[in-house]
């Protein structure tokens, strides 16, 4: 007997479970959602219904085959926006979010990664699609050419309202204040699944975008209070230390610390760090406790703070979302000092990738030294713009031709995913995980220590060694948690998320002229503390300024590390998705009622520091009396601005 075709209705549940089943499987399989118990299990598993009932029970609106038609519209878009995500989290570990989408050339650091990103299974994620365009040529001749009756679309609708309120009541059981307090977006998808999330991403968007609009000058009293309460005094014997020294901040990128004194095949992967760390002659502090805390902005996020002691946005990256917003940032800060500091960033890179010509005149960098500045032919290019060796070379002389005393960035790239580096250039064989990126990993980050070697001898050639403060940081990890196979034969362990969370570690290596350095340094410590620190070094009181961190060197730092997502760190214990870890063993603990204060108190670190970017709020706080705020008009940068006339 001939199979009957299927009707409008059926074509459209069939439509419906495809997309449910194909969005299943993508959570398990491609996504890192921590799935913990029952509840969270069948959440995981219902949550795409809704979402399935209600974009695509729009079409059934749709007059005759034209519904058929706009059910496969509707679902490659909604097929479309899953798959980018896929891809984005293989990169970032994180969703795709509107911010994400405003940074254009830039958009979630992909860059010329993407192949590295795709797999060849990814095709199996069309075929819902080809099955519904086969069976819609199947059916659409039987099916009426009259308009659906209202009420069953409006019965789909309802359905899917149903669904989702249901699936929200029962998140919200097992996670309370799911929506209003999520700074984790690996809650909202585990939960209610990437389709709700891009609508929760979208409100949260439009309500971010009201805040600056709505906010006055009584909204950072709140701050401020919160700040100075938190404030540490700087050590004695070190504040002012090195007033007027030139600074030298050195950006490490994908750089993490479980490089630091491992061999592969043998070799140090970085001999000259390792040298550092372990100078008899102690010219370096070295902090191994010290973490990244950058979110979607990764490495915008991680100049954002250490320049201004702010957190970063939980979704997107202030450097573009938040360009014209008012800051009170270092470069400002020196250049107002009575040294009257010259600030400078030096990167092989385009000036407007993210957006960095315009938020760094907010920030008050006098000179930005971007591509246009290097030689950037093809033998000195590779991935993400110019080599590091080549960066280090060419800097030299535009350093030296800074006014001092000045502050100034290096920003290095070669060690940036997918790890690409010429044979002739890797003087270490790749690790042999069986997975590229780590594999490669070794070989660039071996190619940026011998860069930093080469660097420090030219300083030293130039006369700038000596008397430079010299900062070394880590800017957020290079393996990503879609390595953990990779990773678990690297380090011989499982990557576990009390682990992942461990190797979160970023180095942080200071000189400070005529001070002997402590060696290794073990103050559990972030880029957040990084600005007050450096401020007391040079004699100017952070107590002024709206900062969340704290002083490395002081007695009274606050040692514990906040991330973006709401988890934390201290000397003892680990915040992990809500749970909470021992430090020695890893073993999950029964939070005391000091650790809930602590975290709570963790949370309103971040919402206050939200509160600042998005309202904001620093164009109604004056740091003293002596404060001027920034001129951007003052500021043109490019090779053939009229800044180098």
């Amino acid at each position: 007997m001939k199979k009957k075709p299927l009707s409008k209705m059926g074509f459209f549940f069939v439509a419906v479970l495809l997309l449910w089943i194909k969005s299943y499987l993508i959570y398990v399989y491609e996504f890192n959602l921590d799935i913990q118990n029952s509840i969270q299990e069948f959440l995981l598993f219902i949550n795409p219904i809704s979402s399935a009932l209600i974009f695509l029970g729009f079409a059934l609106f749709a007059k005759g085959k034209r519904a058929g038609i706009w059910i496969i519209i509707i679902d490659a878009l909604m097929s479309f926006m899953l798959y980018a995500n896929v891809v984005y989290y293989r990169s970032a570990t994180d969703y795709i979010t509107l911010p994400t989408l405003t940074q254009t050339d830039n958009f979630g650091s992909l860059g010329g990664s993407i192949a590295n990103l795709v797999a060849w299974h990814d095709l199996l994620y069309a075929l819902d699609i080809i099955i519904l365009i086969a069976l819609f040529v199947w059916s659409k001749n039987n099916w009426s050419v009259a308009r659906m009756p209202k009420r069953k679309p409006l019965l789909i609708l309802a359905a899917g309202v149903m669904a989702f309120t249901i699936n929200l009541g029962l998140a919200e059981a097992d996670r309370p204040e799911l929506l209003t307090r999520t700074f984790d977006r690996n809650y909202i998808v585990k939960y209610l699944g990437s389709y709700n999330f891009a609508i929760y991403d979208a409100y949260q968007t439009l309500r971010s975008s009201t805040q600056r609009v709505l906010a006055d000058s009584s909204d950072i009293t709140e701050v401020e209070n919160y700040t100075k309460n938190k404030y540490a005094e700087p050590n004695k014997e070190l504040f002012g230390v090195a007033e007027g020294k030139n600074v030298i901040k050195i950006h490490l990128e994908s750089f993490q610390s479980f490089l630091i004194d491992y061999k592969l095949h043998g070799e140090e992967v970085t001999p000259f760090l390792n040298s550092l760390v372990h100078d008899e002659s102690k010219n370096f502090t070295y902090f191994d406790n010290f973490f990244h805390q950058t979110a979607q902005g990764k490495t915008a996020d991680a100049e954002l703070i250490m320049d201004t002691s702010l957190y970063p946005l939980p979704q997107g990256a202030a450097f573009v979302t938040k360009g014209n917003n008012t800051y009170q940032a270092l470069p400002a800060i020196l250049g107002q000092s009575k040294e009257d500091y010259t600030s400078a960033v030096f990167h092989g890179d385009n000036k407007s990738f993210w957006n960095r010509d315009e938020i760094y005149k907010e920030f008050g960098v006098d000179r930005f030294f971007d591509s246009s500045y290097y030689d950037m032919n093809e033998e000195n290019v590779i991935n993400y713009g110019l080599k590091d060796k080549p960066f280090f070379k060419q800097s030299i002389p535009m350093l030296e031709s800074l006014e001092e005393p000045f502050y100034a960035h290096m920003m290095t790239l070669t060690n940036h995913h997918p790890y690409l580096i010429s044979p002739d250039e890797a003087s270490i064989e790749p690790a042999n995980t069986g997975d590229p990126s780590v594999d490669r990993y070794f070989q660039t980050a071996r190619y940026l220590d011998e860069s930093l070697k080469q660097f420090f001898d030219d300083l030293k050639e130039a006369g700038l060694y000596k008397d430079s403060v010299i900062m070394i940081y880590g800017d957020h990890y290079g393996i990503s948690e879609n390595h953990n196979q990779a990773m678990k034969q690297i380090t011989g362990e499982k990557i576990t998320d009390f682990k992942h969370t461990q190797l979160q570690r970023v180095p942080f290596f200071i000189k400070i002229p005529g001070v002997d350095g402590k060696g290794v340094d073990h103050e559990y410590s972030g880029q957040v503390d990084v600005m007050p620190t450096l401020l007391h070094l040079l004699g100017i009181n952070s107590q002024d300024y709206i900062q969340f961190g704290t002083d490395m060197f002081s007695k009274g730092h606050k040692d514990y590390v906040v991330f973006r997502d709401g988890d934390y760190i201290t000397p003892e214990y680990t915040v992990v998705g809500g749970q909470f870890f021992d430090n020695d063993t890893g073993e999950k603990i029964e939070p005391t009622e000091k650790m809930k204060e602590k975290q709570k108190t963790v949370r309103h670190e971040l919402e206050l520091s939200d509160e600042v970017l998005y309202g904001d709020l620093l164009r109604f706080y004056t740091p003293n009396e002596n404060w001027e705020d920034v001129d951007t008009s003052q500021f043109s940068y490019g090779k053939n601005s009229h800044q180098e006339e």
